[in-house]
């Protein structure tokens, strides 16, 4: 299974896709990206006059890139049509991401058993610097 076809079986579509591409992907994790742009909603009420990404949307685009993506490929063999649950985070918010940033996120298969997928996750931006890290699971449900 190749980049495009992962990133074309997430559950998700704009303007709640947070991933421009799958750079590596193996069975022991991923490495992706995705650049915030300007125009996204969100910028318009976070915070006046000096926009800055919620964490929450940083959380999503690790938990996208860093879990569901990385569940998809493991899961491929079983051409896995279901749900993700995120079933536990724990993020460690370490410098902000401005309107036009890109950032790489970058995830290690910590286990995956009875589809439960652990993760570490860090997201870096394009200075190489560490915007934030975490912990993260999820449970891949079929339908």
């Amino acid at each position: 299974m190749n980049a495009q076809e992962i990133i074309s079986l997430l559950p998700y579509s704009k303007p709640f896709l947070f991933v421009d591409e799958i750079e590596k992907i193996d069975e022991n994790g991923v490495v992706g990206n995705f650049t915030f742009q300007p125009e996204l909603d969100f910028y318009r009420g976070h915070f006046k006059d000096y926009p800055v990404t919620p964490g929450v949307i940083l959380t999503e685009t690790m938990a996208q890139i860093g879990l569901v993506c990385l569940g998809i490929y493991l899961l491929a063999e079983e051409e896995f049509v279901g749900q993700v649950a995120m079933t536990s985070s724990n993020v460690e918010f370490l410098k902000p991401v401005f309107p036009g940033e890109k950032v790489t996120v970058t995830s290690e298969k910590v286990y995956f058993r009875f589809n439960k997928l652990k993760c570490k996750v860090l997201m870096q931006n394009e200075k190489g610097e560490k915007v934030c890290e975490a912990e993260m699971a999820g449970m891949f449900l079929k339908v």
